[in-house]
């Protein structure tokens, strides 16, 4: 399961809808894949269609698809976003991370 919070809801449906996504019958996509300054990072983007293997959740109103593979990452990871002072964007708090880089876009186990 992959949680969102309420500034990330929020976030995500003004995005899709400037992209011209439906955030009511679009997803969410979540990966995971190999780089950054921590060996892996995360990979976020808009989908319309879900792929063989993919799992689906709802969290806070909010269609996350995820593949096979990263799920297994991601598993009980929450998607917040931050708009202060020391940036602005999407934060996975990945409880599975042994160690992020300062930024947090990146990670490893």
């Amino acid at each position: 399961m992959i949680k969102v919070s309420e500034t990330a809801k929020k976030k995500v449906i003004e995005l899709m809808q400037d992209d011209g996504y439906n955030p009511t019958t679009d997803f969410v996509r979540v990966g995971v894949k190999s780089g950054g300054c921590s060996g892996l990072s995360y990979d976020l983007k808009f989908d319309k269609e879900n792929q063989e293997g993919d799992k689906v959740f709802v969290d806070n109103d909010v269609k996350i698809i995820v593949d096979k593979k990263s799920f297994l990452y991601l598993i009980g990871t929450t998607l917040e976003y931050s708009g202060g002072l020391n940036g602005t964007g999407f934060v996975f708090n990945n409880p599975n991370a042994n160690r992020t880089c300062g930024c947090g876009e990146s990670f490893s186990l």
